[in-house]
């Protein structure tokens, strides 16, 4: 019940605040420009006034019942809500209450404006500094969106304060623009002119409204495409996703009215010439702009429900309802795949040239032949990219892609499916030829970004149909497959990191190394997720005593690095005695990893192939020194092997030179993802 008291109250005061901005937009277009709007209308104008202050009451208002539902919520108890210290504690130490802060201020302050200057005559400038003051408390709500929530910068704030800001301006204006309609029928001013005073501002509102929407749909995308961050299938298996759909429905079904109000009635009403075809009109306008207000409302609601809905990079899809799915990576090089792609395309091409020609011609074209055109269009282009599903084809991994994960994954491999697909994954097993079907190249091929993570799950499950591939569900554990899919995430990663080299590429963040935790000998630990938005990551993978060298140098220039905000940390690839360990960690300033080592090095070494050296044949090489840069975003950009690479970290103004590219990088990516996608 608290839950819904609440999802009220935030409705309640974003329908207020969007009623009272899109009221003074009302206000400047009546007041502006040619035509006697303001007096003829007067009635009009003075019910609005009066109604204002209502409005900005219920701003404030629904905002204390959020605050003080979100208090029961935290505590528990309904009692809390009387002790001041409660209040104190959520607005002052949490980032949602401080905002809720700046919002309540900001309302009051609009109110006490908004009754100050109640009785005086106001001019177009005191409407506009209203609609200014009225978009402020909007503005601050978009502090606390799930956009702002990841990450707090103006490619994230700015396209959702806009969707906000034009939606209110639309929204907030159809049951003013309702009453005016509703007004002009009380005055019974049916006296029928070409440009009559409610047609001015019904087409005033209109020039408006249009490029408004283009702007609230453009955004939406935007902000939508930031949420989602290609996990697009939540659209249709999560409850955010169906919120978010009937959402895009019901603006569908909006904008199909506000068209036809558009190009059919706002026409009639100027240029009605008989008494009786300019009241049916309104009569129309009446009843599909109050239809229009009652969807919007619906929407609102969909989207105060959706602003406070788990963020959909927290959900996990556990069961896909469909049995496929649309791809362009798993199916754009099969045959005929692009060509049936681009036909398709130009079915849907020649359907809207169709619509816009029927438009044109007033009707002359049947509306029936573009809508066939484009079912057909669709399905052409759809049918070429959809491919076989599974329940489990977007779950999320049980596991992150950690180094734990993956070095249990290599032991898994090895044991269970090396002598079938090679001890690479090359498909070049003991037993590879004696099947009957042709094994995929796992290291080379792109087969990990072709199919999802649960796909590969699946298969390792289950096995693959008409295929000799069995299935392990009885053998292996829930988690030791979840292991072997970040495994075989890893070899194909490390594959692709062949392009690496000891030279840092400027813009170019998209390589997601393993995830890692330890602990050194004196008992310190940490994790690689400590150095986010914060420092560099040195991480040296070294053999003892065959690094010795290497290690001194790094010794000589830790201040230097340390200078760089560069955190090195160094990672044994043979095993140590409890002696070296101690003597390495009192004789290098820098961390060396006791517990952890072995696992971090194992993900590690499947990053080693270079252009030059693919390491593909055999077991592959196993090199005593090895070297990463890991930039403040967490993604792997450059790397250093002594024994191969020409340009060498040795020099350190070279190795500095990388570092400070890294540090004056201002690149937009978001953080690296910690799960497998």
């Amino acid at each position: 019940m608290l839950e819904v008291v609440a999802a009220f109250a935030r409705w309640l005061q974003l329908a207020a605040n969007f009623i009272l901005l899109g009221s003074y937009i009302c206000l400047i277009i009546a007041k502006s420009g040619t035509g006697n709007i303001a007096s003829n209308y007067k009635s009009w104008m003075e019910k609005l006034e009066r109604l204002l202050p209502w409005f900005a009451i219920f701003i404030p208002l629904g905002l204390m019942v959020v605050m003080a539902s979100t208090i029961v919520q935290i505590t528990g108890n309904v009692s809390n809500l009387f002790q001041p210290d409660q209040w104190i504690s959520i607005t002052t130490d949490t980032r949602a209450g401080k905002i809720w802060i700046f919002r309540i201020g900001i309302s009051l302050l609009l109110l006490i404006l908004i009754l100050a200057f109640n009785k005086i005559q106001k001019t177009v400038y005191h409407y506009s500094f209203f609609a200014i003051a009225a978009s402020l408390p909007l503005i601050v709500s978009t502090f606390a969106s799930h956009t702002a929530l990841e990450a707090l910068s103006p490619t994230t704030i700015l396209p959702y304060t806009i969707h906000v800001v034009l939606a209110a301006v639309w929204l907030g204006a159809l049951p003013v623009l309702l009453l005016l309609m509703y007004e002009d029928k009380k005055l019974a001013s049916f006296e029928v002119t070409r440009n009559s005073d409610l047609s001015l501002v019904l087409n005033r509102f209109s020039s408006v409204a249009f490029p408004a929407m283009l702007l609230i749909i453009l955004t939406g995308v935007i902000v939508s495409d930031h949420i989602f961050n290609g996990y697009y299938a939540a659209l249709i298996a999560t409850p955010y996703g169906w919120l978010l759909s009937g959402k895009i429905l019901l603006l569908i079904l909006i904008l199909l009215i506000a068209n036809r109000v558009r190009s059919e009635w706002l026409p009639a009403l100027s240029q009605s010439i008989k008494m009786s075809d300019n009241v049916k009109t309104k009569e129309n306008l009446r009843k599909w702009v109050g239809f229009e207000f009652v969807l919007a409302m619906i929407l609102l609601l969909l989207a105060t429900l959706l602003t406070n809905s788990v963020p959909v990079k927290d959900l996990n899809i556990e069961k896909w309802p469909l049995p496929f799915r649309f791809s362009i990576d798993a199916t754009w090089n099969l045959p005929n795949v692009a060509l049936q792609v681009w036909i398709g395309v130009a079915i849907l091409s020649i359907a809207i040239v169709l619509m816009a020609w029927e438009r044109l011609q007033h009707g002359r074209v049947k509306r029936l032949i573009p809508m066939v055109l484009i079912l057909i269009g669709a399905s052409v282009a759809l049918q070429a990219i959809a491919i076989r599903a599974y329940p489990e084809t977007y779950q999320k991994p049980m596991e992150s892609f950690n180094a734990i994960s993956i070095a249990n994954g290599a032991t898994l491999f090895s044991e269970n499916c090396g002598e079938c697909h090679g001890l690479q994954g090359k498909g070049n097993g003991i037993k590879s030829r004696t099947l009957s079907t042709k094994l995929p190249d796992l290291l080379m091929e792109p087969h990990t970004v072709e199919h999802t993570p649960g796909d590969f799950y699946h298969w390792i499950t289950y096995g693959m149909e008409n295929t000799d591939m069995p299935g392990f569900k009885e053998k292996l554990s829930n988690e030791d497959r979840w292991d072997l899919v970040n495994f075989l995430h890893a070899l194909s990663r490390g594959y692709q990191s062949r392009i690496l080299g000891p030279e840092v590429n400027p813009g170019k963040a998209y390589m997601q190394p393993p995830l890692f935790s330890y602990s050194t000998q004196d008992g310190n630990t940490g994790t690689l997720q400590d150095f986010r938005g914060n420092k560099t990551v040195l991480l040296v993978v070294f053999s003892w005593p065959q690094s010795q060298v290497r290690l001194n140098e790094l010794k000589n220039v830790h201040s230097q690095l340390e200078q760089q905000n560069v955190m090195v940390i160094a990672v044994p690839s043979n095993e140590l005695d409890e002696v070296q360990q101690e003597s390495l960690s009192k004789e290098f300033p820098f961390v060396v990893v006791s517990q952890g080592a072995s696992e971090i090095a194992t993900s590690y070494s499947l990053s080693r192939r270079t252009v030059t050296h693919p390491d593909i044949i055999g077991r592959g090489t196993q090199y005593d020194h090895m070297e990463f840069l890991i930039d403040k975003s967490g993604y792997l950009r450059a790397r250093w092997i002594p024994s191969i690479d020409e340009k060498n970290w040795s020099d350190v103004n070279f190795l500095n030179q990388q570092v400070s590219l890294l540090n004056r990088e201002n690149l937009p990516s978001s953080p690296a993802k910690e799960y497998v996608q």
